[in-house]
This record gives structure tokens, sequence and C-alpha cells, in this order.
């Protein structure tokens, strides 16, 4: 089983800090049969080496998609069958079909046995779809074939997504339901994890509804009955902030830090994107949401987009003006990039806007710090020149600085300020890796020449 990196911009994998697993590698080999050996080639740890096998198995997402068919190629020269998973084959696998012997479709809890079944019987389909996996039956996945050199665990309490976001493609794959998995399974799962950080990869860790804030509060609860003692992070929405009590529950369970998707500070760009939660509870409710989480001893990591439609130069200056003097503690500051499947992209590709247009070479350029697209209200080396200036702001040593202190004054937790501090320096590492590339610059450098070599 194979983990691609992108070999353009190594994002997450610069540090070891903020390598994340692959999670869905590890539910993988807990669903194959027991008589299989398997192995995880992982590029976040080290570059591809070619190893012998039976059968390969593919992880994609879209900025990874272009190298997992390179790796994909290797194998198939030899004779080797390759399947390809994830999201990006999911949402284009008459794509994948051209570089792979079969994909399967959305997730793999439901079609995976079907795979293995299949393959040992001499008759391998080219395409596998199941319907989504019910959570109280999914195994526990294979952490012990991670590489050890990862210093956070990653483990999932949730699927779904009831949102309709413009530009997100969870929906699409994992469906508008909010499935809850069992929360002693949970708690079993990560009693057995020797990594004292934990990354709950959930899209919203707290849900939407009633049953989903008691299944947080269950799980926060058991985290603490059992003395788990676990520092951890996961995503939530805005409106977790109407909640302190819960909040408190979750930093005494070792909650330090909460990413939200804030998206924009003014209302006009938050409608380009239908972030329905945020503008239900307004922009102007933001400084007391932080100041909510913060009172509970949690830092905000907080999530912004450049390049909304009703964006222009001035909005973006603002919103990076907005983001260095705000209480925000940690910053992930990306360029609104149209992921396949979703109603962005289907939108800017009906009204011919994506200029990164020549797939797979052009994939490996959706990794959100790059314009891979005509914005409405400027050109695109203009949005590109202004993202590049907020990240020169806003991970400046200075600005780092000056949140650290303001991390640490408002929470008044230092455990809290140093992951704020490391957070950052990963943000940083990532966004200072080069400038953003831009589409018709992009376009001028892709060849077939370039793919095969």
């Amino acid at each position: 089983m194979i983990n691609p990196s992108n070999q353009y911009r190594r994002g997450f994998a610069l540090r070891q800090q903020s390598r994340q697993v692959p999670l869905g590698l590890g539910i993988i080999a807990a669903l194959t049969p027991p008589n299989w050996k398997i192995i995880i080639l992982d590029e976040n740890i080290k570059p591809f080496r070619f190893r012998e096998a039976d059968l390969v198995g593919i992880t994609t997402f879209t900025s990874t998609a272009q190298r997992a068919y390179e790796i994909a190629a290797v194998y198939r020269g030899k004779g080797i069958p390759v399947v390809f998973g994830g999201i990006h084959v999911s949402m284009l696998p008459d794509e994948a079909l051209q570089y792979g012997d079969a994909v399967v479709i959305g997730e793999a809890e439901t079609s995976w046995p079907n795979v293995m079944s299949d393959f040992e019987a001499g008759r391998l389909q080219r395409i596998y779809r199941g319907p989504h996996a019910d959570l109280s039956q999914c195994p526990i996945p294979r952490h012990d074939l991670f590489h050890p050199s990862y210093l956070f665990a990653s483990i999932q309490t949730s699927r779904g997504c009831p949102m309709d976001c413009d530009f997100c493609s969870v929906p699409v794959f994992n469906g508008h339901s909010y499935r809850l998995r069992p929360v002693e399974a949970i708690l079993d799962e990560m009693e057995a994890l020797p990594q004292k950080l934990i990354y709950f990869v959930d899209d919203n860790i707290t849900g939407y509804s009633k049953a989903s804030e008691k299944h947080a509060q269950e799980l926060f609860e058991g985290m603490i009955r059992r003395g788990l003692k676990k520092e951890w992070f996961a995503q939530a929405s805005l409106n977790i902030s109407q909640n302190p009590e819960l909040l408190k529950l979750a930093a005494r369970s070792g909650c330090k830090m909460l990413l939200i998707g804030i998206e924009a500070e003014n209302e006009n760009a938050l409608r380009d994107t239908n972030k329905h939660v945020n503008l239900t509870l307004g922009t102007k409710t933001y400084k007391h949401a932080f100041r909510t989480i913060h009172q509970a001893g949690i830092a905000v990591l907080g999530a912004f987009i450049y390049g909304m439609d009703s964006d222009t130069p001035s909005s973006l200056q603002a919103r990076t003006k907005f983001i260095v003097h705000s209480s925000v503690d940690v910053v992930q500051a990306s360029a609104i990039t149209p992921l396949p499947g979703t109603r962005l992209f289907k939108r800017l590709q009906q009204e011919n806007r994506i200029l990164a247009n020549h797939p797979p070479h052009s994939w490996k350029y959706f990794h959100f710090s790059d314009v891979v697209f005509r914005p409405a209200e400027m050109q695109a080396h203009e949005l590109a020149d202004n993202l590049w200036m907020a990240y020169q702001k806003i991970f400046s040593l200075k600005t780092l600085r000056m949140k650290f202190l303001r991390t640490l004054w408002n929470t008044k937790n230092l455990r809290t300020s140093v992951w704020a501090w490391n957070s950052n320096l990963n943000y940083r590492a990532v966004s200072m890796e080069e400038p953003p590339a831009v589409g018709h610059d992009i376009q001028n450098t892709s060849s077939e020449a370039d793919y095969i070599h």
C-alpha cells in the first residue's frame, strides 16, 4: 500500500511535527485478510522505492494524483495490478482507470473485502463502489504499520457533513449525514496508541446536533475517566463557542487547539462560499467566539481563504490585516482551490475559468498555495501576489512572536501557547516553501515529456 507525496510542494511533509499518517491505508490494512503480508510505502517519510508485490493499493488526493499515476506505471510495467482509492479517483474514476487496473469509489469499508476476494479468484473488476460504511462495524486501523517517526496519531470519530460549502468535497465523498463511531471503540483505540499527541481527523468533532454534542461530551468524559492523558486537536465549527461547558470539558480531556473554518472576515466572501454557520452567527461574533474558546485554555487555529468571487486586491489586504491583528492564534491561509467533485469545480469549469487544466500534469498544483483558476475581480497574478504578500506578513517571525505572547495572555496556558507556536511554524514552512504559481505559468510548463520523465 502506497501513500504518494506531491513532489512539487512537500506541504506538511516538510516538518516532522506536521506529518499526518495515511489513516485510510491503516483502515484498508485492517480489512485485508490475515494471510496477506502488508507493507506501507509512505512518501511522507522517504521517497518511493520499488518493492515486490502481488497487489498494490495507492491512495490519492488531488495534489498527489500525478505522483500516484507515476508510481502505478512502475508496477503495471512489471505486470503487477494496481488498485486506486481515495477522494480524487472517487471523483474522477475514468481518469484513474487510464493509469490503474481498478478503482474503489467512496468509502472502502464496504468495497475492499470484495476487491480482495475478486483478486484472489482472478476476477478483479474495474470499478468497486459500496454504500457509506456503518461506523459501528469499522475495524480499528492498523496503527502498527505506520512509520514510528510520526509524532501525531490520527483518529476518526465521525464522518459526513450536513453543510454545503461551495469549495468542500467532504459531503460528496462522505455524504451529508453525520455518522458517529461508538465512543468506547474510539477510547479503546486511543488507549492502545503509544503517541501522546492526537489529531482527530473529523470535519467537526462536536457535530451539528444535540446527539453529536452528547457524543463528543461522552468522548471527552471517557478520556478523563480512563486517565488517557493525551494532548489533542481537532476541527470544529464556529458554533462550538456557544457551548463553553463543552469547551472546558474538551480542555480537561487534553484539547489544546481547535481548527475553525473562519474563511473570511466579511459577509460577501462568506456568501460566495455558502458558509452558512458563520453567516448565521455573523462576523461580529468572531471576537466573542475566540474569547470563549481562549477562556477554556484552547488555542484557535483559524482557516482563511483568499480568492472568493467578491474578493479584490483591497479586500485581500483587509483580510491579511484582520488576521494579523485578530486574536486568532494559528493561521492557515489558502488560495481557494476548485477540487474535483465540488460545486466550485463544476461552476468554474462551466465558466471556463480553470487555468491549470492539463490533467494529470496540472493536479500537483491543486495544493492550496497556487492560483489554478481565473478570479472574478482581479487577474490571477494579482491573487498570487497578494497571497504571497499575506504570507510574508502573517508568517513573519515578528508576527508569530506577537501571536505567541497574545495566546499566552488570552489562554493563560503555556503548553497551549507552545502548541500554537509550533503549529504556526508548520504553516510557515508550508506557505513560504516557494511563491504561489499562477495558472498560465502552470499551463506553459506542463507537457507529456514532463510527466513521463
